[in-house]
């Protein structure tokens, strides 16, 4: 096991059950990525800890009692199939919500061979249907202001959205109190010093 990967299981108490889906889907992924642009070229040999660490964390902060989380602008599956493949509750349902045809067919894919527990909405955040999710959550989909539109149409009332942000965080939540109101906890990533993920609930329009 080379040392990415044990610090990924030692963190997150993976299985070796689990760790051999998430294997399966790191062999489609680098596959895949030679086709369509699933995830940049550069961070493939760091894909442990730059896309299934920086997802996993995103699941250690979702409340135990959820049963409903939807994953917007899924692209490669972060966090979403991470999500799905990671959840100890059997009874969470998964959705991913990715608009491009050919990434939706990828994340079909995963899902089919890692056994992972989710579906695949193939239509834009914002069209889709209301899933009334009880945790939303998308990584690198929009700037903040905006991606509130899209979770604001998929939450719950009572719902939470964990949203992985870079170095702009504050600016950007700045920015988004100006056309909503949100409660708002940022949550220092373990991946990057300079990034975080944004706990936000109470979300309306100003």
């Amino acid at each position: 096991m080379n040392d990415e990967k044990a610090r990924f299981a030692d963190s997150f108490n993976v299985s070796r059950e689990t760790l051999n889906r998430l294997e399966i889907y790191a062999d489609l992924l680098r596959k895949w990525n030679k086709r369509i642009n699933l995830v940049a070229p550069g961070t493939i040999e760091t894909l442990w800890s730059r896309h299934f660490m920086d997802s996993a964390q995103v699941l250690a902060l979702s409340p135990s009692a959820a049963q409903r989380w939807t994953d917007l602008g899924s692209g490669g599956g972060f966090p979403g199939a991470i999500v799905a493949l990671l959840a100890n509750n059997l009874d969470l349902r998964v959705i991913l919500i990715e608009s491009d045809q050919r990434k939706a067919a990828f994340l079909r894919a995963v899902s089919r061979e890692t056994g992972a527990n989710f579906s695949v909405m193939a239509e834009r955040a914002e069209a889709a249907v209301p899933t009334k999710a009880d945790v939303v959550s998308a990584r690198a989909l929009a700037p903040l202001e905006t991606l509130l539109g899209y979770v604001a149409h998929h939450i719950d009332n009572n719902g939470l959205a964990l949203l992985p942000k870079g170095a702009k965080a504050a600016s950007e939540v700045e920015l988004a109190r100006k056309t909503w109101s949100f409660t708002c906890e940022s949550i220092p990533s373990m991946t990057d010093k300079d990034a975080a993920i944004l706990k936000i609930g109470d979300i309306k329009r100003v």
